[in-house]
């Protein structure tokens, strides 16, 4: 008899994250529908204590970020913002602790151990744009769209700029963030903004999909692949090479380095035991 499939994430909860756990997954949920996702402080303190938690349980294999309501996430909460305009420094030391603040949320998307699936129903404008070339991999609905529309408000989107930029060429980002226009999910894929377009309301099984067959490698090695590719990313190509070749040696070191090349000699399935 087959297991009952896992309970669906509620969309009753106050919480502005939601979680849900099925077979080594993490499902996270940005749970402001009302406000289209903005990235409230709360939010930005509820997901970065639920990475900083994940990045310690050995058991979680993969995370998916996904979206309830209209839209994936439209970026920083510009009312909470502006109530702090009245401040005696116009709001300066609160917009530079709130930036840094989201910045770090961000850096924790890139430096968690486990991969990271993001899930794109719909909009993702602005911070939730640089959510999303902070992912290491992206399934976009057909539905979605994206955009760092800052400059149409006077505010250039420079945080999303780091992700972006570091993400997809320079003259796909800077004409991203000169226009602020939306592009949409094909165009994204076209250059490199997300790896996957499916048919709208396929894309969380498809994220789902994805998530297993990653989760089905060892999650030591993963890990150790993940780290890798961020560092050597911004090394000269002999620096690269050099540190690539140190990890592949270490990695050899590996029970599960050991397991998979001798599975794949005796044509056979590894047992991983992550480590």
């Amino acid at each position: 008899m087959s297991k009952p499939a896992p309970t669906p994430t509620a969309d009753l909860s106050n919480a502005v994250l939601l979680r849900e756990d099925r077979e080594g997954i993490v499902i996270l949920t940005l749970n402001r529908p009302e406000a289209r996702n903005a990235l409230s402080e709360e939010m930005i303190s509820a997901i970065t204590d639920e990475l900083d938690a994940i990045a310690k349980d050995r058991f979680v294999r993969v995370v998916i970020f996904k979206g309830n309501g209209p839209a994936f996430c439209a970026g920083h909460d510009l009312k909470q913002m502006t109530m702090h305009r009245s401040e005696s420094d116009r709001g300066r030391a609160y917009f530079i602790g709130l930036f840094e603040h989201c910045a770090r949320m961000i850096q924790r998307i890139v430096t968690l151990p486990q991969p990271v699936i993001g899930c794109v129903h719909s909009v993702a404008t602005a911070t939730g744009c640089q959510m999303v070339a902070s992912f290491d991999l992206v399934v976009a609905s057909e539905a979605a769209c994206f955009a760092t529309p800052g400059v149409q408000i006077g505010l250039f989107c420079s945080s999303p700029m780091v992700s972006l930029s570091r993400k997809i060429s320079n003259a796909h980002a800077m004409e991203m963030l000169l226009t602020g226009e939306m592009i949409s999910a094909r165009r994204a894929y076209e250059i490199g903004l997300v790896n996957r377009v499916v048919p709208i309301g396929r894309e969380y099984d498809e994220a789902l999909e994805l998530a297993h067959a990653i989760a089905s490698k060892s999650s030591y090695v993963q890990k150790i692949g993940k780290e890798a590719f961020y560092r050597q990313r911004d090394m000269n190509l002999a620096d690269a090479y050099q540190y690539g070749a140190r990890v592949m040696a270490d990695n050899m070191m590996a029970r599960d380095a050991e397991e998979g090349i001798g599975a794949f000699i005796e044509k056979r399935d590894p047992k991983w035991e992550d480590r």
